[in-house]
Order: structure tokens, then C-alpha cells, then sequence
């Protein structure tokens, strides 16, 4: 669970996966564009929380109290720790930082530079579901299941706090 902020999505990316959406319900370019962008923005969203990690690098800050054991960062994968306390990040992209006093984690995480560069499993099942959230918006319909089995393979779960070895 992070507790910090992150930069939103990248506009790029959201537009880029509205046009995938756009593609899939073949609707013509403008057509309820607004609706369609929105979408896709949820469908990012959706696909992030599912999967348990960042899948579009950006920035994302968190404060860390102080204290002599290497304390885990909330997002991951970590690609890089620009500040704070001394740090490390181990082979399945989690982050680590040790510092004696509390400090605020800057740091890059994410699965993908941008859209294009994202797992063709994860952005069609983005598609999918922006197009399932499109069709559906005026009923509680479920998710197509596919969406599930495209995203699953890149889902972290933990049932326990992460330990350093």
C-alpha cells in the first residue's frame, strides 16, 4: 500500500489508449471523444490497481519515518531512487531506503516508458475494458473475463509486508 504522491497518467498515454479504444468500438476520430478519453483514463486506472503496479513510469514521492531498518516503497517496479536516505532496489523491482531521520522518497517506478512500450497483453486488455466501460455506462455489467486473463500474469500480490533478505 503507498501512501505518497504520484504523478497522473501522462496525457500521451491516455490519449494513446483512448485511441486504442476508439480502434476497437470503431468509432470514427472526434466522435464523443471526451467520453472515450475519460474511459480509457479509467481503464488505465483499472488495469494499475489489478495488476499492483505502476505500468507508466512517472515520479511518485513518499515520506518515510525515520529508522535503522530498510524500510519498502509503496509503488513499484522502481527504476530508479532520486532522493532520500540510502537505498537499494532488488532484482523484482521493489525499492528500499534506510536513513535515520524521516525523509520524503522521490523516486521513478513503473512497468513501461509509455503506451507503446506497454505489454500488448496489458493495453489490449486496457482496450477491452475502456470499450466494455464505454458500451456499458448506463448498466452495472461485469467485466469481460478476458480482460482478467490478459492482465493476469503481471499481477503482484503479497500477503505479507515485504521483508529486505
Amino acid at each position: 500500500m503507498m501512501s505518497g504522491t504520484k504523478e497522473p497518467l501522462p496525457s500521451a498515454t491516455v490519449t494513446a489508449a483512448a485511441g486504442a479504444v476508439r480502434a476497437l468500438l470503431r468509432l470514427e476520430e472526434g466522435n464523443e471523444a471526451a467520453l472515450v478519453e475519460r474511459v480509457a483514463g479509467v481503464a488505465l486506472g483499472l488495469a494499475e490497481s489489478f495488476s499492483g503496479q505502476m505500468l507508466v513510469r512517472r515520479i511518485v514521492e513518499e515520506a518515510l519515518p525515520g529508522s535503522v531498518a530498510w524500510q519498502a516503497l509503496g509503488a513499484v517496479p522502481v527504476v530508479a531512487i532520486l532522493s532520500g536516505g540510502e537505498n537499494a532496489i532488488d532484482r523484482d523491482g521493489r525499492g528500499w531506503v534506510r536513513t535515520r531521520e524521516a525523509v520524503t522518497v522521490r523516486y521513478r517506478a513503473g512497468l513501461a516508458e509509455g503506451w507503446d512500450s506497454l505489454p500488448p497483453e496489458i493495453a489490449h486488455g486496457v482496450a477491452i475494458m475502456g470499450a466494455h466501460l464505454f458500451d456499458n455506462r448506463d448498466a452495472a455489467a461485469v467485466p469481460p473475463a478476458a480482460v482478467a486473463a490478459l492482465w493476469r500474469p503481471y499481477r503482484r500480490m503479497r500477503l505479507d509486508r515485504p521483508r529486505r533478505p
